[in-house]
């Protein structure tokens, strides 16, 4: 897997993960050169190459001057995100019902990691998976946050609920969001860009919230949505 642009290869510097090499435009200065000192205190193997070798390179055509080849993306238990909550009385877990755009992904991995998520779960099907370019949007927020690929969604809800996991579906129609109280494990389920979340997943979950709209459009893009709802959970447990 390839990790590309200086943010992301920057955030991904800071993890344990295994980074088999990179490559750095020749020449390298600013943030780059940052980077170059940071991967000689962890060994890691650099190669400086010319700017078109990393054109060639490129998947997303945003390099920015630097890729960093890894092994492929290691996907989290659910399991384990359950069990390792960062707060142990107030988990918060992020789940995709149906996020098929890489952009919208890389950008709930951003807004999930910022609000302090313990981690976001995926469907094995009908969803983007954790890619080089949904890194990339992520502005490596995905190296920070635990990613869980789920066979079933809706029978990954079924087992934070018998965890003590309150689960919300984000969807129009729902109560109101600004009158939900948000102590306690928590879970936000969020849905495609198209159809929302679906109507088995709406079943299984314990309300539907909804977020009141003051204009005339009647939805709001899927990263968007979750990241008024993140920081309503974020100012609601800080009392504010």
């Amino acid at each position: 897997m390839k990790t590309e642009g200086r943010n992301a290869v920057g955030e991904l510097l800071k993890t344990n993960k295994t980074i088999d090499k990179l490559m750095i435009e020749k020449g390298a200065q600013g943030s780059l050169s940052v980077i170059f000192a940071e991967a000689r205190k962890k060994n890691i193997r650099v190669q400086f190459v010319d700017r078109q070798v990393l054109d060639k390179e490129s998947e997303t055509r945003r390099h920015q001057g630097v890729i960093a080849f890894t092994t492929d993306y290691e996907y989290f238990d659910l399991e384990d995100i359950i069990e390792n909550k960062k707060n142990p009385e107030n988990g918060f877990v992020v789940l995709c019902d149906g996020i098929e755009d890489v952009h919208n992904l890389g950008s709930i991995l951003r807004v999930a990691e910022c609000a302090g998520a313990d981690g976001v779960v995926i469907p094995k099907s009908g969803s983007a998976s954790v890619t080089e370019s949904v890194i990339r949007i992520s502005a490596g927020a995905a190296e920070h946050i635990k990613v869980a690929k789920v066979p079933n969604l809706n029978q990954a809800v079924e087992k934070l609920q018998a965890n003590g996991y309150w689960v919300y579906a984000l969807e129009a129609g729902g109560e109101d969001i600004y009158k939900e109280n948000f102590k306690g494990n928590i879970a936000l389920v969020v849905g495609g860009e198209d159809s929302g979340v679906k109507r088995l997943t709406k079943e299984k979950s314990d309300k539907i919230l909804s977020i009141p709209l003051q204009g005339k459009v009647n939805s709001l893009n899927a990263s968007v949505a979750l990241g008024i709802a993140a920081y309503e959970v974020v100012r609601n447990r800080l009392g504010r």
